[in-house]
């Protein structure tokens, strides 16, 4: 019986661990924004525009316009990055 009770509360705590760490990367994205043409290849956040993945880790060149990063919201330009909107508009240029 105390073996099932240390596993129990093995599992919540891991559980309320991951619960916690969700509504902190909730938070922490409300304060950045995308930026995209600054990712170096394999440190993409997430899946690009032009569809070719969906994983974070996926780009396959440093500072592709359709590969982008979270920063600090207002930090993109500063970075020489680009909106969705100015990534999309390169891309359609090539």
């Amino acid at each position: 019986m105390d073996s099932n009770r240390r596993v129990l509360a093995a599992v919540s705590a891991a559980l309320a661990l991951g619960l916690t760490q969700n509504v902190a990367l909730a938070q922490d994205s409300k304060a950045k924004e995308k930026c995209y043409g600054i990712a170096k290849a394999g440190q993409n956040d997430c899946a690009n525009l032009s569809g070719t993945h969906s994983c974070a880790g996926q780009a396959t060149v440093d500072n592709a316009p359709d590969e982008w990063r979270y920063v600090p919201k207002g930090q993109c330009a500063a970075m020489k990055g680009m909106s969705a909107e100015e990534a999309k508009a390169k891309l359609k240029k090539k």
